[in-house]
């Protein structure tokens, strides 16, 4: 439950959603991004591609395609897309020679990883999910489908600000 502020305090960043879900995807994610990491050699961005190819990509997806499916931006996708396919997990093929569309496809050691790793992914969030009795964890469900469909009805509204140019302050000495 958010602490609640001192009369006169104002909102502490407790009262925030964004902020609460944050740190609970910090906490609650840690375990996967070891498992990942630590025992695996993948990123957890790497992971998500990986999971979203064997979800989505039955005969292969396209890159674009992938970094929608994954919510991913489209040169963080290609890195990491780059980075699988440099270590053996996903194989990119051109179809019809065609060098401006690449087709992203598992490999047999791609598919292993995720065989291994999905149910030690699904565990720790059953471990999570037991928190709640199964009615709160349906009644969460639909909220987060609600909170979905409400956040992704925002974007149209932020779609003319500028992105943050992350690579750009390094550069200019920001």
């Amino acid at each position: 439950m958010a602490q609640k502020p001192l009369p006169g305090a104002g909102p502490v960043l407790d009262d925030l959603l964004l902020y609460r879900l944050s740190r609970l995807l910090a906490v609650g994610g840690s375990p996967v991004i070891r498992l990942c990491e630590g025992r695996f050699g993948i990123t957890r961005r790497e992971w998500r591609l990986l999971a979203t190819l064997v979800e989505h990509g039955g005969k292969g997806l396209g890159s674009s395609q992938l970094a929608e499916l994954a919510q991913l931006d489209r040169a963080r996708t290609s890195r990491a897309v780059g980075s699988l396919a440099a270590k053996g997990l996903i194989l990119r093929s051109q179809p019809g020679g065609d060098k401006r569309q690449v087709m992203l496809r598992l490999t047999e050691a791609g598919r292993a990883i995720h065989a291994e790793l999905f149910p030690m992914v699904r565990e720790i969030n059953a471990h999570l999910m037991a928190a709640l009795t199964p009615q709160a964890a349906e009644q969460f469900d639909e909220a987060l489908a609600r909170l979905q469909a409400r956040a992704e009805a925002l974007l149209p509204a932020v779609a003319d600000l500028p992105k943050a140019g992350r690579g750009r302050r390094a550069a200019s000495g920001a």
